[in-house]
């Protein structure tokens, strides 16, 4: 009895009394180890053979040898521990969670410690864990943000903060010290010592020459980074946005740009593409000023900053991480320009272009500056543009927070914000960064109070040096090269997220559409809270209202194009572009103008679309990235070349090979998608394996045939250089008007590296050496 008493206690302890397989799973800040354990069916079955085996105490007295004596012990002592063992049991199974808690589906919540497989490759069973529906988690994250005063951190967050400066070392501070508040698992920065532009001692000064008269214009404030420095003197010259169109349109009407100060107008691309076109045309330096037509109620005499790089990143280490231990070689980024730019006010424009005579420009080139807009190219109107800026090296620091992931913490989603600012930088960064640490600040809460376990790791990164081309952003790219495409698989933009109220807007890669669209469905419209986003915008074409191309000046651009990183920007905006960037008059008042005083509204639904797309993205067993979306990107574009298949044949060349890589491709998603259907993704490993292919997606779109210190951009789709499909189709397109205008070992060069990298992708999609189809 002495022994029975023992086993019905251990069994009440839920103690079983062996276990032949463990794991020893660390906690990933260093805490005690816990020991996680599975007792399989056969071995219970043991434990139940056992217990009910011959366990007489020889030190019992026998009783007398009555047969119904011994019956009657026998059916006591098997009643004793038939109950002993049931009620144990009961009560340990009661404590251990079920297959269903353990392994949740795409609905329910990721549960505890990091599965762990046993050597003969079985799951491990996990800690049991509140269980959160889908829909009770975005609810709890809604509530979240209810509690948020968005406009009132904005308020705070509008102050200098020139990269570098004490404002923005001082708010690099404040948000250090409000992740660590938040409880985030580790906190950390980057100290990066970057090559910034600046004015210099002598203002910059743009003075008119002729008709007997000197006119000066001085900048007080306004500049744009990475200029040339130094003087140039021609004629003047209106080429209205600055576009190559718009040049090659003067060439066609005969008006020389060549060593001609050019004029041009802000708006439709960016300031760097537009002195990057003006030099190809060999002009002899570049203003730029806001025209009233694309820039309404803008004051007249409003400076305004920018900056010339055609690229990202410090431009003085092309390829290279500015940390302050890195020697860099003597190199500087083929996208700087060589010759000088300076902005303009309005008012200036004014005058200057009053003095300009010759042809009449165009009529779809006439702004509203009340002045006859003619082409000048008149010897007798002469600019001299004089830049001073000044290079100097500064420190600038990029903020990180993170919550880790349970089942695969070295996979990670990044959500950035740009901290920095010229001016005010309302829009242009304070709203970004408001609700980087506003969603820091509420997942933080899901996670320590509610209950939510990620699957994988969210990262909070706070940029500097964005005013000047995503330089925090890409130095942090380039310091982590070499593992950020193995770890990294999203990156979503928060910088200028609200910029009006009337249209949802945003650029993204095409693996993130299904996921966007998918989150429109969930957020309720700022304009009418009984609408979703998506039925706001309208369901049968929401891609052709929303999608628009990613700028270079987008910081999302150097993770899609130069790390091959999912990224996407989004923003709330008007019928027309936000004006005010690069402004003073990028403040508060301007902004609750265009929202019409909603930014808190529409600031909570930006956070909103963000959030849930995270919550996505580290809740569900598969990766929500759509690689299939790539197989229309790949159709739509050997549609376009299969256009030039006879002049190709007359040179001596051949489709056939691009067609059969895209079939490739399309076969091995295909497969992807089947093996998606037959695997049980709640077994880890098949699940960490499938993710692992979707997550090579994009990066295997980067061309491995030039050099990322050379041409940084190298995305076929999405990128910049002669590597990309768009200068496939541009040479095409020469061919066809004249073939004498077109190397065609260039081309056939094109032709071939773009087959291998599109046979690259398919062959990183399908998985292991021996599942590829080699018969190519």
């Amino acid at each position: 009895m002495d022994t029975a008493r023992s086993t019905i206690s251990n069994l009440f302890r839920g103690e079983p009394s062996t276990y032949t397989r463990f794991s020893l799973a660390e906690h990933m800040e260093g805490d005690n180890s816990q020991v996680e354990m599975k007792l399989s069916n056969s071995e219970m079955d043991d434990e139940v053979g056992n217990s009910m085996g011959d366990h007489r105490d020889p030190r019992i007295m026998k009783p007398k040898h009555s047969p119904k004596n011994i019956c009657f012990v026998i059916v006591c002592t098997l009643l004793i521990f038939l109950i002993g063992f049931l009620i144990g049991y009961l009560s340990y199974r009661g404590r251990m969670p079920t297959k269903e808690q353990s392994c949740s589906n795409a609905d329910s919540v990721p549960c505890g410690t990091a599965e762990e497989l046993s050597e003969d490759d079985s799951d491990t069973t996990v800690e049991a864990t509140p269980f959160l529906e889908w829909k009770q988690l975005k609810e709890l994250l809604r509530e979240k943000f209810l509690l948020s005063s968005f406009e009132s951190r904005i308020k705070d967050f509008s102050v200098n903060r020139e990269a570098g400066s004490e404002g923005d070392q001082t708010l690099a501070l404040t948000v250090y010290n409000e992740f660590k508040s938040f409880g985030l698992h580790s906190v950390w920065n980057d100290e990066h010592y970057v090559k910034l532009q600046s004015l210099g001692s002598t203002p910059n000064r743009v003075t008119l020459l002729g008709s007997g008269t000197t006119e000066v214009f001085e900048s007080q404030k306004g500049y744009l980074a990475y200029s040339a420095a130094g003087q140039a003197t021609g004629k003047l010259v209106y080429a209205n946005y600055g576009r190559e169109e718009d040049f090659k349109n003067l060439a066609s009407m005969n008006i020389g740009v060549n060593g001609s100060v050019v004029i041009v107008r802000g708006g439709k691309i960016c300031f760097a593409a537009k002195v990057a076109n003006a030099q190809k045309v060999k002009a002899a330096a570049v203003l730029i000023y806001l025209d009233p037509a694309d820039y309404d109620n803008m004051p007249e005499n409003t400076e305004v900053f920018g900056h010339v790089h055609l690229g990202t990143g410090d431009p003085y280490t092309p390829g290279f991480p500015s940390f302050n231990h890195t020697q860099f070689p003597p190199a500087r980024s083929s996208g700087l320009p060589s010759i000088p730019a300076q902005t303009i006010t309005t008012n200036s424009a004014r005058r200057l272009m009053s003095k300009m005579t010759g042809q009449s420009a165009p009529s779809e080139w006439k702004g509203t500056l009340s002045v006859a807009y003619n082409l000048g190219n008149d010897d007798n109107v002469q600019v001299k543009v004089e830049v001073n800026n000044v290079v100097a090296e500064k420190m600038i620091h990029n903020v990180f927070g993170v919550i880790k992931g349970l089942a695969d913490p070295d996979q990670y989603v990044v959500i950035g914000a740009q901290r920095d600012s010229w001016g005010p930088g309302v829009a242009k960064s304070a709203v970004g960064t408001s609700l980087l640490l506003e969603m820091a600040k509420a997942l933080s809460a899901l996670v320590v109070k509610d209950g939510y376990k990620p699957r994988r790791s969210i990262i909070f990164a706070s940029w500097s040096g964005g005013d000047f081309g995503s330089v925090g952003a890409t130095e942090w790219l380039e310091g982590y090269l070499s593992v950020l495409h193995l770890k990294a698989f999203a990156y979503i933009n928060l910088d200028a997220a609200v910029l009006g109220s009337k249209h949802f807007k945003a650029s993204a890669s095409p693996m993130l559409y299904t996921l966007l669209g998918n989150t429109l469905k969930e957020v309720s419209s700022p304009l009418d809270s009984n609408k979703t986003l998506y039925q706001n915008i309208g369901s049968q074409s929401w891609e052709k209202q929303t999608i628009v191309p990613m700028a270079m000046d987008d910081a999302s651009y150097a993770f899609q194009a130069f790390s091959g990183i999912p990224s996407v920007s989004f923003s709330f905006t008007n019928d027309r572009d936000y004006p005010y960037f690069g402004t003073m008059e990028d403040n508060l008042n301007n902004l609750n103008t265009r929202t019409g005083n909603r930014v808190d509204i529409i600031a909570r639904a930006a956070a909103n679309v963000a959030g849930q797309m995270v919550l996505r993205l580290t809740h569900d067993h598969e990766l929500s990235l759509d690689f299939d979306r790539y197989n229309g990107e790949l159709y739509s574009f050997v549609f376009k070349i299969n256009r030039f298949a006879k002049q190709l044949k007359k040179a001596g060349l051949t489709v056939k090979w691009l067609f059969s890589a895209r079939g490739d491709f399309d076969r091995a998603t295909e497969t992807l998608k089947n093996n998606i259907l037959n695997s049980d993704l709640n077994n880890p490993r098949i699940c960490r394996a499938i993710n692992e292919r979707i997550m090579r997606v994009e990066y295997h779109f980067l061309s491995p045939y030039v050099s990322p210190k050379d041409t940084p951009f190298r995305h076929i789709f999405y990128g910049s250089g002669p590597h990309t499909l768009m200068s496939l189709l541009e040479n095409l397109n020469r061919m066809n008007s004249n073939t004498s205008d077109v190397d065609i070992v260039v081309l056939q060069n094109q032709l071939a590296l773009a087959t291998w990298t599109i046979q690259g992708a398919a062959n990183a999609l399908s998985g292991d050496i021996w599942d590829i189809d080699n018969e190519f």
